[in-house]
């Protein structure tokens, strides 16, 4: 199982509706990726010519990685893409630094400004249950989610009218996630590209659903809504949104239910 999936340059719409799939890296645990302007083993492709040949490497470790800076003049910043404005500095010749982020940001400066590329890191643990000393090797939880972080909202947000009302069979459309969510500080720039996103990142990295034939042969509307439906019945199913978790949405301004006529019968 991949430790850190990095997402290269150039392809930041993964998930976004419309758009091809993004070049992604997979590192499994002491898997190693350089990243610069380009030359033998590197792996990760920075075009500016103020950027280093190999100007820095990843490693993956556990449930997350370290960044190495090559360079011997410039500092490396690693952003944290859910904790606004948090970030970490690399200094100029640092071996191994450990980053914690699920979700970061690698930023080099350039000549045309600054470089950049993303990385995940999917395996974060979370507490779930009280260890018990002595229990042996601990249990890794298979839906390692962070409620703290915007894709779970995003996910409580989906599975919201099924927790109010379990006869509810409707799903909001991804406008209506976006609508709901906004009155968030977190949220208030949040698009329909990336609450697509964060869906794709929860059914295919998180909680690693299967859709088959579910998504097979149809429009663009028929797999996101069997998307959006497979990943709300496994979430409730096995207990991951619950309905304290309501409590991390905003208020509800009216009761009556949106319509969003791009999502109509997705």
């Amino acid at each position: 199982m991949e430790t850190i999936i990095v997402q290269l340059p150039g392809t930041d719409q993964w998930g976004a509706e419309g758009t091809g799939s993004p070049e992604l890296i997979h590192l499994g645990p002491g898997d190693i990726a350089d990243f610069g302007r380009g030359g033998a083993g590197v792996r990760i492709v920075l075009t500016d010519p103020g950027i280093s040949r190999r100007a820095g490497q990843l490693e993956a470790a556990g449930d997350y990685w370290r960044l190495s800076n090559f360079s011997r003049s410039v500092s490396y910043v690693v952003e944290n893409l859910e904790g606004a404005g948090e970030y970490l500095t690399v200094a100029p010749g640092r071996l191994g630094a450990p980053v914690p982020f699920e979700f970061s940001r690698v930023v080099l400066p350039a000549l045309s400004g600054t470089a950049a590329f993303k990385v995940f890191a999917p395996q974060h643990a979370y507490l779930g249950e009280q260890s018990v000393p002595g229990g042996g090797e601990q249990t890794v939880h298979p839906f390692a989610l962070d409620p703290t972080s915007k894709y779970f909202l995003v996910l409580v947000a989906l599975c919201e009218p099924r927790l109010r009302d379990p006869s509810d069979s409707a799903l909001p459309g991804v406008g209506q996630i976006v609508e709901r969510l906004r009155p968030l500080a977190s949220c208030r720039d949040l698009t329909r590209s990336a609450v697509n996103y964060h869906i794709d990142y929860l059914a295919f990295t998180k909680l690693r659903l299967d859709l088959g034939e579910d998504t097979a042969a149809t429009a663009d509307g028929g797999r996101t809504g069997a998307k959006r439906t497979r990943l709300a019945s496994v979430a409730l199913r096995f207990g991951l949104v619950r309905e304290e978790h309501l409590a991390l949405l905003p208020p509800r301004a009216t009761a009556g239910r949106l319509t969003d006529p791009q999502e109509a019968g997705a």
